[in-house]
């Protein structure tokens, strides 16, 4: 898996680089078939001059074989920001890994309901 962190406006420390590598693991652990994640930590003050606090954003770009999964999450401490962003991320995987095996189990030919409409038609008119 090729992990990518950047900072917009933050410049990245090591205890944010292990944390967000640490949080991660878990989504990992969940789908192994996990081709790149991209994460943007970024300071936004844009909530600052309504006289609130800088808000922290996490941002999580995870590219899987056909499908690219987006999360972003907002606090105002960048640790929270980093544990709400992998969670939401481990979540959107557990449901496309459920998707995925769901197709796998139904299989690509017919279902029972062609069965149903095929006997359905086959019976003799009366």
């Amino acid at each position: 898996m090729n992990v990518s962190i950047s900072g917009h406006h933050i410049s990245i420390t090591d205890a944010m680089d292990t944390a967000v590598r640490e949080k991660l693991e878990k989504v990992e652990r969940h789908f192994d078939q996990i081709q790149s994640i991209k994460v943007i930590l970024s300071l936004d003050n844009s909530g600052a001059s309504d006289g609130g606090k800088k808000s922290h954003k996490a941002e999580a770009i995870m590219r899987v074989s056909g499908k690219e999964m987006f999360v972003q999450a907002l606090d105002d401490d960048m640790y929270k920001a980093i544990n709400e962003m992998a969670d939401k991320l481990d979540r959107q995987v557990r449901k496309y890994k459920t998707k995925m095996e769901s197709k796998k189990t139904q299989g690509a030919g017919r279902d029972g309901r062609y069965e149903e409409l095929t006997t359905a038609d086959a019976a003799p008119a009366v």
